[in-house]
């Protein structure tokens, strides 16, 4: 009763906002640009006190795994001398560069705690206080959260056990024996600044086997065939990859490599996926520097005992195995996520009986991130403005 009361109190008061962007990352801010230039007044909320703070935490060789000319926000190119596969200060200066060229209005420490739906509006729960929004678009992207599974023995484990998030320089992994768990994008992107290390012994348990694609072939970086290949159908786009695979790197399961479940673009549609980029690591496995293990069975106070029964001795594991959105707390009794805690609707998709509850960022895309935040962006905007816009009005 007592927060039936103090809501109602709150949107007697409160002004109703057109549209409120929640998260400053990529996806946050090529919506919320192109909602001001759909004529839609946008306010952005970000948790953080600064922008890309995802990257600023990553490790020093983080790059993007796509090409520029495909990466770059919309209407601002990267400066000139960019390297084809931007590093991550030329990533975070980008974006800073776009909230500037834009003068979009984010709020910085602001973090959004609940959303409330009123029928017409959203209340928005804040730590800076409750606001109202005609429209809310949750843009905290699909990667807030780092997963790591809760294996057993974990605990007794005399090794350290860290995520893929907190790789840090890869050079202080030299003389360690390091045990990469995850053949997915983050194992991979571990693997691939590994691969030029002097360590000790390096494993990869893999329980499945990648969708993996070279950077370049020759002197063409194959991310730039991307919008193409997105618009194949499917089944098509998944002969292509596993058929690029096949011939740039042969037959992976030779070295100890599970097959994949499905193809590439059939997991990045159905449990999201994101296709891995090799970078080195497949020559290391080709060459032994790499040893190619079946999945962790359990821990011991020792070492990791495998699904065969081997046992092995790292001094670091490495949980390159995924992400989570963190979204229960704020929409988690809306009925809008899936198991995993992934929004049922993305982009210009939106739940009718929860009308102006957007989301963006939350899929993965062949195109790469950045490019899908300017097309989905681009596609909430013109429905929130379509919507805004009185029966009859010019268009």
């Amino acid at each position: 009763m007592a927060d039936t009361t103090t809501r109602s109190k709150v949107e007697q008061v409160a002004a109703v906002e057109p549209a409120i962007v929640i998260g400053a990352g990529a996806a946050g801010l090529a919506v919320a640009q192109a909602l001001i230039k759909a004529g839609v007044p946008v306010a952005i909320l970000e948790q953080e006190s600064r922008l890309a703070e995802p990257w600023h935490r990553r490790h020093q060789q983080l790059h993007l795994n796509t090409h520029r000319d495909l990466s770059a926000l919309p209407g601002l190119s990267f400066p000139a001398g960019t390297p084809a596969f931007p590093p991550r200060n030329v990533v975070i200066r980008h974006m800073n560069d776009f909230r500037e060229a834009n003068q979009l209005p984010v709020e910085f420490g602001v973090a959004v705690e609940t959303l409330v739906f009123g029928g017409d509006h959203w209340l928005v729960g804040t730590s800076a206080g409750s606001r109202l929004a005609r429209h809310v678009i949750v843009a905290t992207g699909r990667d807030k959260e780092p997963f790591t599974p809760q294996w057993t023995g974990m605990q007794a484990f005399a090794g350290r056990i860290i995520h893929s998030a907190d790789f840090g320089d890869a050079k202080s992994y030299a003389g360690k024996k390091v045990l990469v768990v995850g053949a997915g994008n983050s194992g991979f992107d571990a693997l691939n600044h590994l691969a030029g290390v002097d360590t000790a012994s390096l494993w990869l348990s893999a329980r499945n086997g990648p969708a993996l694609l070279p950077k370049r072939i020759g002197k063409i970086a194959v991310h730039r065939l991307s919008p193409l290949i997105a618009r194949l159908p499917i089944r098509v786009a998944d002969a292509v990859m596993a058929a690029t695979q096949r011939l740039v790197f042969g037959d992976l399961t030779k070295f100890g490599m599970p097959p994949a479940p499905s193809g590439g673009a059939s997991r990045l549609a159905s449990d999201y996926t994101a296709i891995a980029a090799d970078d080195g690591a497949v020559d290391a496995i080709k060459s032994g520097k790499i040893t190619v293990v079946p999945a962790i069975r359990e821990f011991t106070r020792d070492g990791v005992i495998l699904a065969n029964g081997r046992v092995i001795d790292p001094d670091i594991v490495i949980a390159a195995t995924g992400y989570r959105t963190g979204l229960e707390r704020m929409v988690g009794n809306l009925g809008v996520l899936d198991s995993k805690g992934v929004p049922l609707f993305n982009g210009g998709e939106t739940d009718p009986n929860l009308p102006g509850l957007w989301f963006t960022g939350m899929r993965p895309s062949i195109r790469g991130c950045f490019a899908n935040a300017a097309i989905v962006g681009k596609a909430i905007a013109r429905r929130i403005a379509g919507a805004s816009r009185p029966p009859g009005g010019s268009r």
